[in-house]
């Protein structure tokens, strides 16, 4: 730098700024209008403020879309280049006049690989029905048409995090090919992040809006934890994706984009034109008394107009004076609630037309949460809660004569469950424990000692399988979770504090994990593939009972009412059941029990040819143990295959037993059930 640079003077002139103090300003007819309506509408709390500057058509209140670069980590992650580049030429253009919509949702999600989490959403984004002929889902790659989901597990399965992207054009049905133009849009994704990603995806033609399932792990092509820029993640992927989208179909025409905000008009939901008006709004107050020469804004104002008198009739916005209209405190809360409730509604009923089924809107019963009390029903549809996580959303055809939509359940639970199986499902779980009342009960004075436990345990014998020392080991760690949740107190290693209350706050400690619904699948069997079974059915089961007083005569509980005459007459043609003379139905003793028994022992039977070991039936009050081989599914439910080296047996399947696939197990059956003794792994009791 020469001499006469460093001592150069650069003036950097401001704005020009008046010398005359500023005059009051006037107020104008708009702040005396909201004025009057204020004291009209009788709503103090409210201050007086300036005219609001009305930008009929525009974006927001500054009629530019929001720059790139301002929020948090804009200079850390791959990407961030990009970030400020759009940032220095001045934001983002996906918003821009002519650009074509996309859509965009981002989820990083932790561990996907160690916990099944990554497994369960790959199965759930290829279920059945969500491609464009209704058929399963297809996963594909960068190169490959059929990706192999086991190989992408596996090769993610160490890794620290993934990322999961839905990306929505608003215009995916006018797209030559989905899939090709999926390839472009991670392709560009790449070259801005200066790395190749690992990624499978899925085209989803279910909704009314065709879109993308992408999953990328969470290394990049050195195996490094691939760390993404947190504004690329929010706006970059949907400003290439609407780039690409722009470019096959080119810009969206004023025709068309007045086509789609006519069709707003009218929509029971958060549109556009809501949003617009929403950001215009001073203190939610809505000046349209001036019709703009420019016929842009002419339009604009005649669709906030005819939008206005939509949302009037729906106690959402009120008009004051003539063009001065005032927005509803709740409006855009409500209207997002109407939205969502009416894709539940479209959900549902496609659902029910998918298999045959015609259904009264007013039998619909969306839950929020877990039902206060117990339904039981037919699965009729069955898909990821919010397509991003884990969770499942189960639309079931209830035997009360309702339709039910159960958000929130955890996969894990209805992994067995297909459509057509019979699931009951019910309030959260908040019984007290068994070990929660053995603790209280052997404890002295407010303390529990494992010693004083291990004695008496050993005195009375009834461990099965005599693992004195696991038993203990299991209430023991039952009181540290307890500790780390406050409730007890660990004075050394032989002495734990319990409160008095310690049931009630052990149940409500419990009650406060476990949100989610208690369900269970009492038959993975349909109808009527269980009128014919030689099982003991869900059918069998109402067949006994009386709870079948439980069946409404509409929807589906007249079809199992039907599906029960039907049953009945089965059991007397096979010799299970008798008609007398009154016309009265008489079962065999044991009906349940003999069923059971018959079906397990012709699968057993059949097992036994392939697998060349002998098949020997479990007794009741037998003892049994071996290596935990499998599962089979039954009409009489879900069976454990325990195999020894000459021989193996089917008992009753319990969840406790899964994750001791492949090893050696130990039970004692017990009125068809078992009583798993899983040594230091699993404790009785918990």
């Amino acid at each position: 730098m020469s001499g006469d640079d460093e001592n150069r003077f650069r003036p950097k002139p401001g704005r020009i700024r008046s010398d005359v103090p500023k005059a009051g300003k006037a107020k104008s007819f708009l702040t005396q209008a909201k004025k009057l309506a204020r004291q009209h509408s009788n709503s103090p709390g409210r201050s007086s403020s300036s005219a609001s500057r009305f930008a009929s058509g525009s974006a927001g209140r500054s009629g530019k879309a929001p720059r790139a670069g301002k929020g948090p980590g804009v200079k850390r992650g791959r990407g961030a280049a990009f970030v400020r580049a759009r940032s220095l030429s001045g934001g983002w253009r996906h918003s821009a006049a002519g650009m074509r919509r996309v859509v965009v949702k981002t989820r990083y999600v932790q561990s996907a690989g160690k916990n099944g989490k990554g497994a369960a959403h790959l199965r759930y984004i290829q279920r059945d029905g969500t491609s464009r002929d209704g058929e399963r889902g297809q996963l594909y790659s960068a190169t490959e048409d059929r990706a192999e989901p086991q190989a992408f597990l596996d090769r993610g399965k160490d890794d620290r995090h993934q990322f999961r992207f839905i990306v929505s054009p608003e215009d995916a049905a006018d797209l030559s090919d989905l899939t090709e133009h999926t390839r472009d849009l991670m392709s560009r994704i790449e070259a801005d992040l200066g790395t190749k990603l690992d990624w499978v995806a899925v085209n989803h033609h279910n909704t009314g809006h065709p879109h993308v399932h992408v999953i990328v792990r969470g290394k990049d092509e050195l195996g490094e934890n691939l760390v993404i820029n947190g504004d690329y993640l929010a706006n970059g992927i949907r400003e290439r994706a609407s780039e690409l989208t722009t470019l096959e179909l080119g810009p969206v025409t004023e025709i068309e984009q007045s086509r789609k905000l006519s069709a707003e008009i009218d929509q029971d939901r958060f549109t556009r034109i809501d949003r617009a008006m929403t950001e215009e709004a001073d203190e939610r107050f809505l000046d349209l008394r001036h019709e703009p020469d420019d016929p842009r804004r002419q339009f604009s104002r005649t669709l906030r107009l005819r939008r206005l008198a939509k949302l009037e009739k729906m106690g959402l916005a009120t008009q004051h004076a003539p063009g001065v209209w005032e927005l509803g405190a709740k409006m855009e809360p409500a209207l997002r609630e109407l939205g969502e409730r009416g894709d539940i509604i479209r959900t549902m009923h496609k659902a029910l037309k998918a298999d045959g089924l015609e259904r009264d809107p007013m039998t619909f019963q969306l839950h929020g949460a877990a039902p206060s009390t117990p339904i039981s029903g037919r699965v009729v549809d069955k898909y990821l809660t919010d397509e991003m996580g884990e969770n499942l959303t189960l639309v079931v055809d209830g035997i009360d004569g309702r339709t039910h939509h159960l958000p929130g359940i955890d996969p894990a639970r209805v992994e067995d469950a297909r459509i057509g199986s019979i699931v009951e499902i019910g309030p959260a779980d908040t019984a007290q424990r068994p070990s929660d009342r053995i603790i209280a009960a052997i404890s002295e004075n407010g303390i529990y000692r494992p010693s004083r436990h291990l004695e008496q345990a050993k005195f009375e014998g009834r461990v099965p399988g005599g693992d004195y020392e696991g038993y203990i080991d299991a209430h023991v760690r039952r009181l540290e979770a307890l500790r780390r949740g406050g409730i007890t107190e660990r004075i050394n290693a032989d002495q734990w504090l319990i409160p008095e209350d310690f049931e009630s706050r052990a149940a409500a400690y419990d009650a406060g994990r476990n949100r989610q619904a208690s369900v269970r699948v009492v038959s993975t069997l349909d109808l009527e593939k269980q009128i014919g079974a030689d099982g003991a059915t869900w059918l069998d089961q109402k067949l006994v009972s009386p709870d079948a007083l439980d069946l409404t005569t509409a929807g589906f509980g007249q079809q199992v009412r039907g599906a029960m005459d039907q049953r009945r007459e089965h059991h007397i043609t096979q010799g299970d059941a008798t008609r007398q003379h009154d016309g009265r139905i008489l079962y065999r003793r044991n009906l349940l029990a003999n069923l059971r028994d018959r079906e397990v022992a012709r699968v057993g039977t059949e097992m036994a040819e392939s697998k060349r070991l002998l098949f020997r039936s479990a007794k009741d009050g037998e003892t049994v143990s071996g290596k935990f081989a499998g599962t089979v599914q039954l009409s009489s439910g879900k069976f454990a295959v325990v195999e020894k080296s000459h021989e193996f047996t089917l008992v009753p399947w319990r969840p406790v037993i899964d994750r001791q696939l492949g090893r050696e197990v130990i039970g004692v059956v017990q009125g068809g059930s078992v009583s798993w003794q899983l040594g230091r792994q699993r404790g009785l009791g918990i």
